[in-house]
């Protein structure tokens, strides 16, 4: 489910995963597991282009590459508040207004874990209607990725 807020610049993503929390929270966390769905369909994400400084201040970097072209496409965001495995924070100051995605994990205690991502200060371009499908394309990566773990 997405909540678009479109004059205010926020966005928010509700997901449910077939995952405990611990191991979605992993998968959002940790260079091995990101490589395998980070990005939109026809995207990739090389293990070698991720950093991940888990902690407060700490950078999370990615280069995305387009399977079709091979343009590449790099995010950059610094750590703000890390609570594993129940909340992550990041903060992209190189995107126009400092976008800030925050996720929070809950554990619906079946087994399964409900993540919110909220995102403030978003340019219009990464609202439209194809950059939204995008990151739902992400979820439904990471949703196939975690079905084989």
């Amino acid at each position: 489910m997405t909540d678009v807020s479109p004059s205010l610049g926020e966005l928010t993503y509700t997901r449910t995963w077939d995952a405990p929390r611990e191991l979605v929270f992993e998968c959002m966390t940790t260079p091995e597991h990101l490589a395998h769905f980070w990005g939109p369909v026809g995207v990739s994400t090389p293990i070698d282009t991720i950093t991940v400084d888990l902690r407060p201040g700490g950078i999370f970097e990615t280069v995305m590459v387009n399977d079709a072209d091979g343009t590449q496409f790099t995010s950059r965001g610094v750590y703000v508040e890390i609570d594993p495995p129940k909340k992550l924070v990041w903060s992209e100051e190189g995107v126009e207004g400092g976008m800030t995605t925050s996720i929070t994990f809950t554990d619906l205690g079946d087994g399964r874990c409900e993540t919110v991502a909220h995102q403030t200060n978003i340019p219009e371009m990464f609202r439209s209607p194809e950059a939204q499908a995008g990151m739902q394309s992400s979820f439904d990566k990471m949703a196939a990725y975690l079905a084989t773990l």
